[in-house]
């Protein structure tokens, strides 16, 4: 079974329905408010562990409510969480706004996230026994480069998200393997708007690139060869939260298995792509067999 290390954040969405996003200054009457396990890292870890993989969690959760339920939302969902350390103070929040077209806006407060700065004792000898490791950049950039590093020095897979977009440092790119933008991120980084431009970019400082296209599917971009690009699936969505999050970790669980690169990127849309027909992020992932059907 692949093993696949996550490095990354843990939130509670405070997700509120609407017909359309308020403008600035506006106020609109939405329809429905839940709470649901969230964060970037967390979705990774919880799409990688339903799509197969044997996962680790690392990071951190408050010692409030919240976090208790951050635990056991993934440890329910198979993850090991043995590295998931519990700090004083509120966990992780993202404050989320869900239209009917299913697009969404998020305001993220880092809470308990913003305590992970470096890797603690353990960690880098879990991230060596690793397949892949998963990393975001919702978590201080100190961290997330030493869990970079750590996983270069065990000749690991890095798969970075970039998101949210900000500049990158040297050492962090020196370090991925696979970097996984969706085209927003991918302009952000490099001010190119054509998808494909932004790839050629990217690979001056990474190896291979993701640039996820939504609803038109996905670019896939590595030195010395074409770039291919592969549809998704045609769905209708209902709210794509954690599509993004869905993809990378079954992409992982794709490769890490030995899947040709063309076949691991149509899984991964296929599990993006049930994803965004159902509501919520860490709820809305399918699990294996779905995904095979699909």
């Amino acid at each position: 079974m692949t093993h696949i290390a996550v490095l990354g954040s843990t939130n509670m969405d405070l997700v509120t329905y609407v017909s359309r996003a308020p403008g600035l200054g506006e106020t609109v009457t939405g329809r429905e408010f839940r709470t649901v396990p969230g964060g970037k890292g967390a979705n990774q870890a919880v799409a990688a562990a339903r799509a197969g993989a044997d996962v680790t969690m690392i990071g951190a959760v408050g010692s409030d409510e919240f976090g208790a339920r951050l635990r056991a939302g993934l440890a329910g969902a198979g993850v090991d969480t043995g590295h998931l350390r519990t700090v004083e103070g509120p966990s992780g929040t993202a404050h989320v706004v869900v239209d009917d077209e299913g697009g969404n806006s998020i305001v993220v407060i880092p809470g308990a996230n913003g305590t992970v700065t470096c890797l603690c004792p353990g960690d880098e000898t879990l991230i060596a026994t690793a397949d892949a490791l998963l990393l975001q950049l919702e978590l201080p950039l100190s961290a997330v480069v030493a869990g970079a590093e750590a996983a270069r020095r065990h000749g690991v897979r890095t798969v970075l998200t970039p998101a949210p977009a900000q500049p990158l440092p040297p050492e962090l790119l020196a370090a991925t393997d696979l970097l996984v933008p969706n085209e927003h991120e991918a302009a952000a980084l490099t001010g190119l708007a054509d998808p494909h431009a932004a790839a050629e970019a990217l690979l001056r400082d990474v190896p291979e690139v993701v640039i996820t296209l939504g609803g038109s599917g996905s670019l896939y971009a590595a030195r010395g060869t074409s770039p291919v690009t592969l549809p998704a699936p045609r769905v209708r969505a209902v709210d794509t939260t954690a599509a993004g999050d869905t993809f990378v970790g079954a992409l992982a669980v794709a490769l890490g298995e030995g899947k040709p690169v063309a076949d691991a990127l149509t899984w991964a849309s296929s599990a993006a792509a049930l994803s965004v027909q159902r509501p919520g992020a860490s709820s809305s992932m399918p699990c294996r067999p779905e995904i095979d059907a699909a």
